[in-house]
């Protein structure tokens, strides 16, 4: 049959173009190459983190935020270089995806049901001067239930509209290749894979049993990036940041493998700014992986001190949950693809996080008694887990035993103790007053001075090789892959561009694939809460624009 239209990946972008299509009783036929429990792709396993301006939390918190602030902090946050080109339909996207925040974004998301934790994490805080990268103001809203919150009422309308005959949704439908017909794309085909039973996040096979062959007004392409394909990752490595790190742990499930890039760019898409990547460098490896090689993100507190693997002390803006881009640079630069946070108790107690809805099953599961636990004594359930089972993880009595157990689990002697004790004494002795000259004691103080980082993120300052303050920990810290900042160059109703700059007729694309947006909404760097976001915006523009008609 002829459907209106035919959607590729059953993410969230996805998801909600095909929300908005059902709103105007199209037709829709949706596949994924995963078995239906996939279902919200990588969003069901994300914080549930949404980037907002001047929310009504933000204003109970005493934030004073505004679209002008916001949108000085993108600018000098994307760095956007390219824009008589690359960058062109990018920086319109930014635009527009910044008004949307400080606008209809917030009443839009709670008219599904969409509720927020009240206090606003500061994410991507910068360290550089004002016109510069970061958040200026806490600006990290975290979805109430976490990533499966943000995907329930989106999925929730699609199976609706499957039950009503509005959607024909084909899991295990594999696309290969896009049908076209004088010029257009009319369709899609591709390879029907054998049924699999694994539980979602686990890699599921690629055995064919058959092929397939739908035909459509217009296609949307909503299938994600390449953050599971280091290969393409590695090819793609900007010189910038250094030489690709021989050792990555991976972020996302195995089915991020950029296939659907190569496929629309031999139809004739454009991909623009492949050297655009975000990437982690706070990545653990899971004692208990779901997916090969799986990495979890630590979200920091700005305390912990973090070394280099020679023991060399990171300085501004490198520094934990500043400046991921730059500390990245300043990693890769070392020669080595690890790093060090050195910290204690009272510091992980206090500021350690993990991404991720399942490593935050408190606020997934929307309990409230278990998210007042926090503030108990001792690290979080999840966080102990990683110290009593994950590899990374070195606890001890004092510093010299720390150092040799660093020394053992990297398997070699780069660090000396006298060197180490040196750099954290030198720290230590800015802690007896209130004003220093250390700028990552600064920062401490001034994150204190608000209200949500003084009471649930910011440890009290004390010095870390006070045995009061012991036992001391310290955590290897692996490079995490994760997004794809470039993509597809789509205009701003998700057309996909050709290499002549004119949208492929019946071919759009929303979220990673698209950069998020014309092909990398993001520049350089992202101010955080923009992936979700990113894939919602995305998924909203092409789903209304192909609802109209067009």
């Amino acid at each position: 049959m002829m459907y209106d239209v035919a959607i590729v990946g059953a993410g969230l972008a996805g998801l909600v173009a095909a929300c908005e299509l059902v709103d105007a009783k199209k037709k829709i036929v949706l596949v994924d190459q995963e078995p239906e429990n996939s279902m919200g792709g990588q969003a069901f396993w994300s914080f549930g983190g949404i980037f907002l301006v001047n929310s009504p939390e933000q204003r109970r918190l005493g934030i004073k935020d505004s679209k002008e602030l916001a949108w000085q902090d993108w600018q000098g946050t994307a760095g956007f270089d390219r824009l008589e080109d690359e960058d062109s339909w990018a920086y319109k996207w930014a635009k527009a995806y910044v008004d949307f925040a400080a606008g209809e974004k917030y009443g839009w998301l709670k008219s599904k049901g969409i509720k927020f934790f009240p206090v606003v994490g500061w994410a991507e805080r910068g360290g550089s001067l004002a016109g510069g990268h970061g958040n200026s103001v806490p600006r990290f809203h975290v979805v109430w239930g976490t990533g499966p919150g943000i995907v329930k009422p989106f999925a929730e309308k699609v199976k609706k509209a499957i039950k009503d005959g509005y959607i024909d949704f084909k899991p295990r439908h594999r696309v290969d290749e896009f049908i076209q017909q004088d010029g257009r794309i009319t369709g899609i085909s591709g390879t029907v894979l054998a049924q699999s039973y694994a539980i979602r996040g686990e890699k599921s096979s690629r055995l064919g049993i058959g092929e397939f062959s739908y035909e459509a007004g217009a296609v949307i392409v909503a299938s994600g990036g390449i953050g599971a394909n280091f290969d393409l990752i590695k090819k793609n490595w900007p010189a910038r940041l250094g030489t690709p790190p021989k050792n990555m742990v991976s972020g996302v499930p195995a089915y991020v493998d950029g296939r659907m890039l190569e496929i629309t760019e031999h139809a004739g898409g454009r991909i623009v700014n492949r050297d655009r990547m975000w990437h982690y460098t706070e990545g653990l490896k899971n004692w208990d992986p779901i997916w090969p090689n799986h990495g979890i993100r630590i979200l920091p507190g700005p305390s912990s001190l973090w070394f280099d693997a020679e023991g060399n002390r990171f300085g501004a803006p490198n520094f934990p949950g500043f400046d991921t881009l730059s500390t990245l640079e300043a990693i890769q630069k070392t020669g080595y693809d690890y790093s060090w946070f050195i910290l204690t108790e009272k510091i992980i107690e206090k500021e350690f996080a993990l991404s991720g809805s399942e490593q935050n099953p408190d606020l997934t599961n929307k309990s409230i008694s278990d998210v007042l636990k926090r503030v108990l004594p001792g690290a979080p359930g999840p966080i102990q887990a990683f110290k009593n089972h994950g590899e990374d993880f070195v606890i001890a009595n004092d510093l010299k035993e720390l150092v040799e157990g660093m020394n053992k689990l990297a398997g070699n002697d780069l660090l000396d103790f006298i060197k180490i004790k040196e750099q954290i004494l030198a720290r230590d002795r800015e802690m007896d007053n209130k004003f220093t000259k250390d700028l990552q004691v600064n920062a401490i103080h001034g994150a204190r001075n608000y209200v949500g980082d003084k009471f649930v993120r910011v440890a009290k300052p004390h010095k870390i090789l006070d045995p009061k303050n012991w036992p001391l920990i310290a955590v290897r810290l692996n490079i995490l892959t994760r997004k794809t900042l470039g993509g597809l160059q789509t205009n701003l109703n998700g057309a996909v561009l050709g290499i002549d700059g004119q949208p492929i007729p019946g071919l759009f694309a929303a979220g990673e694939v698209s950069g998020f947006g014309g092909g990398g909404v993001h520049g350089y760097r992202a101010l955080e809460g923009t992936f979700v976001g990113g894939c919602l915006f995305s998924g909203r523009q092409v789903g209304r624009y192909l609802a109209k008609g067009q």
